[in-house]
């Protein structure tokens, strides 16, 4: 082949001395598609650049690139970079994940997110046992920066639990018309923070006699919220009992404790002039039946054949009081009157137990009479003997029910002293208390 110095040069054009040239030159700082500055990658971002003429490589001396992060992130640093002559960019940006203000902890609660306060973190609020929760229950970090919800609170609205005994029934005991009931007082749970305030009582409190009846007892509990509850039941007390017993005619009764329950007595008597005929007492039993027969009142039967005129007071003993009226004949005026003001109140007479008692005329033709009854002359003549009744002048004895002589009158006397007399008698006024009891009065 020979010696390659010895071979003959090869003439090239001028043109394509040119471009071998240009080929082998470095390059050129101007030359518009030159890369110059690093290529831009922004994590979590685009990038826009521009080059001075348009050229290819985005990255020439003098291009212009803006930097938008995409959503959920914000730019830290200039919008906007130039490549410099130095070779590098102007400045240095970074997209940053958007982060929305720390949620607080409401009290009596909490919160869980999955992505901390990050942008598209969704945090969801919890409450404690006992507590109920007010507000939005999950909420999301927004592209402003904003939670999308207002934050939660946990509230206590439930009510304590309060729980009451149940329903008490009891019977009063012999004779008596309540019964003591006794019971442990309700705790209340609150199921928040367990603070209570004190325990209300509507109703009789435990250890108390309750009577005869249906009693409601309501128990109220208020926790810190003002919550309230209430739990309720009641205490039933039955007395048993053997039915009314009615005061016989003529006859009045007096019975202890309510007058018919279990273990109540009755006491019977009557009014004057009348005689108890029956049980004086009767007691109600456990049987609900009452001891004893049905009493009566039978009126009393004055004897006029004793022989003495204290036989014959020994019959009123007790039972009655008499207003002895004495005239020497049956024609004095003052007899007549004075009887027929008698006559006229005999109601009052009857309820002051009163039985009038006539001595007429003179021995041997002395008449004695009650009522209807005639007593033989010598009994009136006893009578007004052994009274120290005067024989021939118009005279009223009253005589009280233990046989005692109380007042004399030598003229008229008018129902209305001798009943105000009387009505001051020890024995009249424990009688007008029963009377009262049992409504009898009179009209005139």
């Amino acid at each position: 082949m020979g010696n390659p110095a010895l071979r003959p040069a090869v003439l090239l054009s001028p043109p394509l001395l040119l471009l071998l040239l240009l080929l082998r030159a470095p390059p050129s700082r101007g030359f518009p598609d030159t890369p110059w500055c690093s290529p831009i990658k922004v994590k979590y971002g685009d990038v826009y650049c521009r080059a001075p003429q348009g050229g290819y490589y985005k990255t020439a001396l003098g291009t212009r690139c803006d930097i938008r992060c995409r959503k959920g992130y914000e730019l830290h640093g200039s919008s906007q970079l130039i490549c410099q002559s130095n070779r590098r960019w102007s400045h240095k940006v970074i997209c940053k994940q958007k982060r929305c203000p720390t949620l607080a902890m409401p009290a009596n609660g909490g919160f869980k997110c999955i992505d901390g306060a990050y942008f598209n973190s969704r945090c969801e609020y919890y409450c404690s046992p006992g507590y109920t929760l007010k507000g939005e229950r999950t909420v999301t970090c927004m592209d402003n920066k904003a939670w999308s919800g207002r934050p939660a609170s946990c509230v206590d609205m439930e009510p304590p639990r309060i729980k009451c005994p149940s329903v008490k029934e009891r019977i009063a005991e012999p004779n008596k018309l309540t019964v003591r009931v006794s019971w442990e007082t309700p705790e209340g749970r609150d199921t928040a923070d367990g603070i209570l305030t004190d325990v209300i009582l509507k109703g009789l409190p435990p250890g108390s006699n309750f009577p005869e009846g249906d009693h409601k007892i309501q128990y109220t509990v208020y926790d810190r919220a003002e919550n309230k509850g209430t739990c309720k039941f009641r205490v039933k007390v039955r007395v048993r009992r053997c039915g009314k017993l009615n005061a016989p005619e003529n006859g009045y009764v007096k019975c202890s404790s309510d007058g018919d329950n279990y273990g109540a007595t009755c006491e019977f008597s009557c009014t004057g002039g009348y005689e108890l005929q029956g049980s004086p007492a009767r007691v109600c039993q456990s049987n609900l039946a009452w001891s004893g027969t049905e009493p009566t009142c039978a009126a009393m039967n004055v004897n006029m054949g004793v022989r003495t005129a204290a036989a014959l007071l020994d019959q009123f003993y007790e039972k009655r009081r008499l207003v002895i009226v004495s005239t020497p004949t049956a024609r004095n005026v003052l007899y007549r009157v004075q009887m027929g003001l008698l006559q006229q109140v005999q109601c009052n007479l009857d309820l002051r137990h009163i039985t009038v008692v006539e001595l007429v005329g003179v021995f041997p033709t002395l008449i004695g009479r009650i009522g209807a009854k005639m007593m033989p002359p010598a009994l009136a003549l006893q009578l007004r003997l052994l009274l120290r009744i005067p024989l021939y002048s118009f005279s009223v004895v009253l005589v009280d029910k233990h046989g005692m002589d109380k007042e004399r009158y030598v003229s008229l006397v008018t129902p209305v002293a001798l009943f105000n007399l009387i009505d001051t008698f020890p024995l009249r006024k424990e009688e007008m208390v029963l009377q009262a009891e049992m409504g009898q009065t009179c009209s005139n």
